[in-house]
């Protein structure tokens, strides 16, 4: 099984998540990330979908998900061929005896820090899978509170976009 990244255009209505959630789910695949926002376009969200799957049952749920009436387009997304990043914040313990090691690692992946406590600090980071992953394992011995991450958003490289051959037909 290989990681999939599927890009949906989809106009935005209620229940329309739960449908394109379901058929993954009936077939019994695992939805890795899924990320959902509005577009440039109003009336229109973006659903990006990574899921690990061979190419012939990703192909059936492709066909079945272009049945929904309120998807509009499918593509999928080529690692080199489009911009993928995932967005984390992770609270760090940080007393004033390893703070300033969790700040040289949070410089180093140039991260952010967003909130600062006697105790701990929050870290914003923004990249890749590689790079989100490493300042974790970088910062996993300092004691991680909490941490929350969002689903990978992608988009094509270069000029063209989806929403453009929708809108032109």
């Amino acid at each position: 099984m290989t990681s999939h990244v599927l890009s949906l255009l989809v106009e935005d209505k209620p229940g329309l998540l739960t449908r394109v959630a379901g058929l993954f789910a009936r077939r019994g695949f695992n939805i890795e990330s899924l990320a959902v926002g509005v577009t440039e376009v109003p009336g229109l969200s973006r659903i990006t979908v990574v899921v690990d799957v061979d190419e012939l049952p990703l192909e059936q749920v492709t066909k079945q998900l272009n049945k929904l009436i309120n998807v509009i387009k499918i593509v999928e997304l080529d690692p080199a061929a489009s911009v993928q990043r995932e967005h984390m914040l992770v609270k760090v313990r940080a007393d004033n005896a390893n703070r300033s090691n969790v700040l040289e690692v949070v410089n180093l992946f140039r991260a952010s820090v967003v909130d600062y406590a006697p105790d701990a600090i929050v870290v914003e980071v923004t990249g890749d899978k590689g790079k989100v992953d490493a300042l974790l394992r970088a910062l996993e011995p300092f004691g991680i509170k909490e941490l929350a991450q969002s689903g990978l958003l992608a988009i094509g490289r270069g000029g063209k976009s989806i929403t453009e051959r929708v809108l032109r037909g």
